[in-house]
């Protein structure tokens, strides 16, 4: 009996990264994982994956920036395994890493689409489902970058600054509903992560001594144990909370200035 045994989870982003991770962990703990991926190579990837660990999942290709796609995906998740309990908005369209004064209008409504309305779509398609069952778990993804003010991430910060008045307004008002609504910042080697490493020598190292755990976080080992707490009846007393997932970053911070912006200019 795993503490996810006959949950039903849809998980948006889940192709890769953190998401794929999360996937990993609640199928290992017994829950029907529906990949909303808009990705159809890497989401069937998952789904085997997910298959051959004994698990029952299907992928349902979804573009986060429609919600007539987040609203498909949810409707295919009631109709394959009868009802949707927990729902992890992980999914996000990054744009370029360009200075506040850079970044344009567009940039921003896409990052405000696919990290802020995405997650205001699929919580209100889930809500009646989960509403119907007296019963559900939603878990939003917030970001240490919010907090740390990150630089050439504006567009991010500002989308990141909406999950916590989204996450809070929810766990107020659908708690009568017995749903928990909770969000999680969380860091670990993702696609970002790969990437950055690959682009900057030493990278990996500096990441690692930054946090005072002294390393990187996996998605599955130490990601989704977090995810799978906060969508389980383990965490039935907690709602509206914020929990950092980030081998205690948090605690000193970052400095995310690029080399090449002098400190101060005149």
């Amino acid at each position: 009996m795993g503490l996810l045994n006959e949950r039903v989870a849809v998980i948006t982003g889940a192709g890769g990264g953190i998401g794929r991770g999360v996937a990993h962990a609640f199928a290992r703990e017994g829950a029907a994982v529906v990949i909303a991926e808009i990705n159809e190579e890497s989401g069937r990837q998952v789904e085997q994956e997910l298959h051959g660990l004994g698990g029952r999942a299907l992928f349902v290709r979804t573009d986060v920036t429609s919600k007539a796609s987040i609203e498909a995906a949810v409707q295919a998740t009631v109709a394959h395994f009868g009802s949707v309990d927990i729902l992890v908005n992980n999914a996000f369209i990054p744009t370029p890493n360009v200075l506040l004064e850079e970044k344009t209008d567009e940039m921003l409504e896409l990052t405000l689409t696919s990290a802020l309305w995405a997650p205001w779509w699929a919580m209100r398609a889930v809500m009646p489902h989960m509403r119907e069952r007296r019963w559900g778990r939603i878990v939003n993804f917030y970001s240490i970058d919010t907090e740390t003010g990150a630089w050439l991430h504006a567009d991010y910060n500002t989308a990141k600054s909406g999950i916590v008045g989204l996450t809070r307004s929810a766990a107020s008002e659908w708690g009568r509903f017995n749903i928990t609504v909770n969000a999680i910042a969380p860091t670990a080697m993702g696609a970002t992560y790969f990437k950055l490493a690959a682009e900057n020598p030493g990278f990996a190292e500096r990441s690692a001594a930054a946090r005072p755990l002294g390393r990187s976080g996996d998605p599955e080992q130490d990601i989704g144990p977090a995810v799978v707490f906060l969508s389980s009846e383990m965490s039935r007393f907690i709602t509206g909370e914020t929990l950092h997932v980030d081998g205690g970053l948090h605690l000193p911070g970052y400095n995310s200035r690029p080399p090449h912006v002098p400190a101060r200019e005149y």
